[in-house]
């Protein structure tokens, strides 16, 4: 069988070259290969020992996924720290080379957060002897790096990632620094950390892809002579497109001095929608480390796809030269939809690999040459990211279905439910069974998503009564369950149920907010159908938090819930995201009395060394 490959002429032009009209771009040869399928299966059971500095095997590509930090940076996306936990140990199921678990300086919240997946995570046992490098995010300044070593030094493989801007615009109107400062500011921090006793630093130019050139160079060989081990090159702004990303990385191949004692990586933003093409052809001109998000996500338009990314390595290794990942993609979709679920942000139903219609055909020829062959119209199985064709299982749920049923069919649909969370699930299934004869796919991931998916409990929705309509003012009766099992009930009247339901919360919890977004949808069509709520809100007083580019921003925090009765699934969702709120407050607050009490013993301590001395 006939398989295309990319020969080994370069993508682009040396450096040094001129092109002229008798120089073309060699994309394609053809020949013979073995099955893609087999390929990948042999080179993904090889994953190198980890070196810093060092690939062992040079067509292997590590994953670096900033899902907790760069996604987390998108608005409405906070998640709490056992959330951030639950994704943590679901990147290392899904075989992420490094997690950039946070940006410890932010808030003592994100330090904490960092600290606990570098102690667990950053120590577990996963399949094959795997341990995942925990990352932790830091400007170019003691502080940063100080807390952010404070935080990943646990790991078995800490590594501090820090950075500051190159370009002009950002040198000029950011730093207001000269061209040597910024260049003696990144010797001295990359060479600080180093002092820490951190043998891993990746240093970042931010906004490479329009800085100069020469000074990208001079820059670069001065942090690798500090001890930087990596060296990521951020399109910061998504401004570059695939040729000139590539051309970038293959310059500072070419002339940085040094380069051959680190590793290139690439950081793209998909501003212009180019994220995943950037990326991979960063990969094609010699990066070995790519930066991702789960579903994309991030700051403005988001980042490069992890399972975009992935799975072209997966489909097109071979034609970018035999380059692969450790990444098991059958752990995707689960990955995807508990991101979706705790950041809040909904993945768009055409998203590629991911998405809801990802792997759906409704067009009369789709179907019929996918009855006849399924390779007639998909490229790759949804099996291979964690899918289960529920068709071919046959599998419909009712009143009489049972958790082996449940259990199986939630595989279908990618998601890994086990123990009281199963358990949870079941009744709440049970008793929407009771009242809807059929349960659809729909109507499970909504459950899913209210039940499971949902951040420590604070405050548990119990029960609420509502009174509508034109005759008079709507009113509200809300029961809410703290967590000592006490049972607080408030009344309130308002411009509609949901608003005087809220108003009523809002009298229980005296913790207040704004709602800044708020909307629902049918899960499926009838007039039984399950309504979905989502809500973002934000605490009046001041939650903030420090953005990497030192700007204070005001943390929000998402909500959904789901229900057959309007008014119950919008309080669900209301309540889901005061927990939110109010669970990384308590957090906050947690930490502030640790320190507090450090700070008293090592005041104690000096003291008692004093009087035993003098």
């Amino acid at each position: 069988m006939a398989a295309a490959y990319l020969s080994s002429t370069p993508t682009f032009f040396p450096p040094t070259t001129t092109p002229t009209t008798s120089t073309f771009r060699t994309l394609l040869h053809f020949k013979p290969t073995l099955s893609p399928k087999h390929s990948f299966k042999t080179l993904c059971s090889r994953r190198p020992e980890y070196i810093p500095n060092h690939i062992p095997n040079p067509n292997y590509i590590r994953i670096f996924d900033t899902t907790l930090r760069d996604g987390e940076q998108s608005p409405g996306a906070t998640m709490t720290t056992k959330e951030k936990l639950d994704i943590a140990r679901q990147l290392a199921k899904l075989g992420v080379d490094i997690i950039e678990a946070g940006f410890p300086a932010s808030s003592e919240a994100d330090l904490e957060a960092v600290r606990l997946i570098a102690q667990e995570v950053g120590n577990g046992e996963h399949e094959h002897d795997y341990v995942p490098v925990i990352c932790g995010l830091a400007r170019c300044n003691k502080n940063d790096i100080d807390k952010a070593w404070e935080a990943v030094k646990y790991a078995r493989f800490p590594r501090i990632h820090t950075f500051i801007a190159t370009s002009e615009i950002h040198m000029k109107y950011k730093l207001k620094m000269s061209k040597e400062e910024v260049v003696e500011k990144a010797r001295s921090m990359v060479a600080y950390a180093r002092s820490l006793g951190c043998q891993d630093v990746e240093f970042s130019p931010e906004d490479a892809g329009r800085s100069d050139r020469e000074f990208l160079y001079e820059i670069l060989g001065e942090v690798i002579k500090a001890g930087a081990t990596t060296l990521n090159i951020p399109d910061t702004v998504g401004y570059n497109w695939p040729r000139e990303f590539g051309q970038l990385i293959a310059d500072i191949k070419a002339n940085t001095p040094g380069i051959d004692n680190v590793i290139i990586s690439t950081h793209c933003q998909n501003d212009l929608g180019l994220s995943t093409a950037n990326t991979l052809e960063g990969a094609y001109n010699g990066a070995r480390q790519l930066e991702v998000t789960i579903n994309g996500i991030g700051e403005r338009a988001g980042n490069a796809s992890l399972e975009e990314v992935v799975m072209t390595l997966k489909c097109k290794g071979e034609l970018l030269g035999g380059l692969y990942t450790g990444i098991n993609t059958k752990h995707i979709v689960m990955a995807s939809k508990m991101v979706e679920e705790y950041s809040g942000l909904l993945v768009q139903p055409h998203k590629a690999i991911v998405g809801a219609n990802a792997f759906a055909h409704e067009s009369g020829i789709h179907q019929d040459g996918m009855l006849k062959n399924k390779s007639t119209y998909e490229i790759m199985s949804p099996e291979d990211i964690g899918l289960f064709r529920s068709n071919e299982a046959g599998l419909t749920l009712g009143k009489l279905s049972g958790r082996h049923a449940l259990k199986a069919k939630l595989l279908e649909l990618g998601y890994d439910i086990d123990g009281s969370e199963l358990n949870d699930l079941f009744w709440r299934f049970k008793s929407v069974a009771e009242m809807k004869k059929v349960i659809t796919d729909d109507d499970l991931i909504a459950l899913v998503s209210d039940e499971v998916f949902q951040p420590k409990v604070i405050w548990k929705f119990g029960d609420v009564q509502v009174t509508c309509g034109t005759l008079g003012l709507s009113t509200a009766t809300v029961k809410l369950i703290d967590v000592d099992g006490e049972e607080h009930i408030s009344c309130s009247t308002g411009t509609g149920p949901v608003d005087a339901a809220y108003k009523a919360v809002d009298l229980i919890v005296k913790a207040p907010v704004t709602l800044l977004e708020y909307s629902m949808s049918a899960v499926t069509g009838g007039i039984d159908a399950i309504a979905s709520t989502r809500v973002v809100i934000a605490a009046e007083n001041d939650h903030t938090t420090t953005h990497a580019s030192g700007e204070k921003i005001t943390r929000t925090y998402s909500g959904t819930g789901a229900s057959m009765d309007i008014v119950i699934s919008s309080v669900r969702a209301y309540v889901g995201a005061m927990n939110k709120m109010l669970g990384l407050k308590k957090q906050q607050e947690d930490v502030r009395v640790i320190v507090n009490n450090c700070e008293i013993i090592l005041r104690n301590l000096s003291l008692c060394y004093f009087f035993f001395f003098f």
